[in-house]
């Protein structure tokens, strides 16, 4: 994604003339959806069914394709059609449609970069700038091939800063093991190079980039000895690069939620160290491992999280607040405003802040404590003390779950 204007830049936002922004790839749809929030108000190419009255008097119905400026009710994201639906009135009439109207405009990559403008009801505060800049940022790490895979069966991902992509699934029938060894080797050989072919087409290895092989058993590992053993045959560079560099681990499936412990292994964390998604990966394990040791330095909860954050307690020296970006979607813009507060709070004590999105392992994990959590720079033991007395008190817009902490 990148601005539409040259001219524009992060320092220099105008909230009254918008911000346009081009879609260039298939990821740009992932950074739109986590812009594009309720009451913001979005301008984008619109197609529109209309009647028209003919000279006789007849109506007819045809599609035009116009452009729409909505304020925004919903949005719904399909990450494998890399497609965004954003719902919502129109403000501004035209010729086709008028003031009021309901209409959903859906944003998707194509060949020809799309352009939308937003306008952030809430004004381009803290998380929101952070956002774009993450969704315009042209250095971000390159994104982790992975095949997870087991006799029959291979998921090949695609692994972002932001998002796990699963770009194929394969199925192949393997030979019983009461059939010949021949048959069975020639089943796995089959596997083997079905795969190989869909993982090629799947991912763009032009750019040197790691993959990971991950399996039970050795599956991973001959299909690594299979890449190698076909760049000898074909003298394929490329494909010796993959082999070479490839980086096989265990794993107890060849499903897709196999990956959280694939990139919880010694040899993807070396790989991997410094991406964004290990690092969190890495926080919520130790954020787990102080809730088991009861040290008083992990909370979750928005109450028990908001009494740490105003005592300074999650700031320098060790101090994480981890918060599901969801929070910054789809609320009134008070509550908003509310954890934009204890975000900008942190960062001022000198705390990291880690936004987890659920479409990743991580945030999962977080999203079923609450959707937010902290690493405390110090022990504190009495932040749920009044749990009772606030139980009818404010409730959490985004997950009904009750909010509690743990020691």
């Amino acid at each position: 994604m990148r601005f539409a204007s040259k001219r524009q830049t992060l320092q220099g936002i105008d909230e009254d003339a918008g911000v346009s922004l081009l879609i260039v790839e298939p990821e740009d749809m992932w950074h739109a959806n986590n812009l594009i929030s309720a009451g913001d108000v979005i301008r984008a190419p619109a197609f529109r069914k209309v009647t028209m009255t003919t000279a006789t008097g007849s109506t007819v119905a045809k599609g035009v394709h116009t452009k729409l400026s909505i304020k925004v009710k919903s949005t719904f994201f399909d990450p494998l059609a890399s497609e965004l639906k954003v719902s919502g009135t129109v403000v501004n009439e035209n010729e086709w449609v008028s003031v009021g109207q309901h209409h959903t405009i859906t944003l998707k990559y194509e060949k020809a970069d799309i352009t939308f403008t937003i306008w952030k009801s809430h004004g381009w505060d803290s998380v929101a700038t952070q956002t774009l800049k993450e969704a315009l940022s042209e250095d971000r790490p390159e994104a982790i091939a992975a095949v997870v895979m087991q006799e029959g069966l291979a998921n090949i991902c695609l692994i972002t800063d932001f998002r796990t992509i699963v770009k194929q699934r394969i199925e192949s029938a393997i030979p019983k093991k009461r059939s010949s060894a021949k048959d069975a080797s020639g089943g796995m050989a089959a596997f083997y190079e079905k795969t190989l072919s869909n993982l090629r087409n799947a991912i763009d290895f032009s750019i040197p980039r790691t993959l990971l092989l991950a399996s039970p058993g050795f599956v991973a590992q001959d299909f690594r000895t299979y890449i190698q053993s076909e760049a000898a045959r074909t003298g394929d560079k490329t494909l010796q690069r993959i082999a070479k560099e490839a980086v096989v681990v265990h794993s107890s499936t060849g499903h897709v939620h196999s990956l959280n412990e694939v990139l919880k292994s010694p040899e993807v964390k070396r790989t991997m160290h410094d991406t964004k998604f290990t690092i969190e990966t890495n926080l919520m394990d130790e954020f787990y491992d102080r809730l088991r040791k009861d040290d008083g330095r992990a909370w979750y909860g928005t109450k028990p999280v908001e009494k740490a954050i105003a005592e300074g307690a999650v700031g320098r020296g060790g101090g994480v607040l981890l918060v599901n970006n969801g929070f910054f979607r789809s609320m009134e813009i008070a509550t908003r405003k509310k954890y934009v507060g204890l975000v900008d709070k942190v960062k001022e004590d000198g705390g990291e802040v880690r936004l987890l999105s659920s479409d990743h392992e991580s945030g999962k994990r977080l999203e079923a404590l609450g959707g937010i959590a902290a690493i405390l720079t110090y022990p504190i033991y009495d932040l749920d003390e009044d749990d009772e007395e606030d139980e009818g008190g404010e409730a959490d817009v985004n997950n009904p779950a009750k909010e509690s902490a743990v020691l």
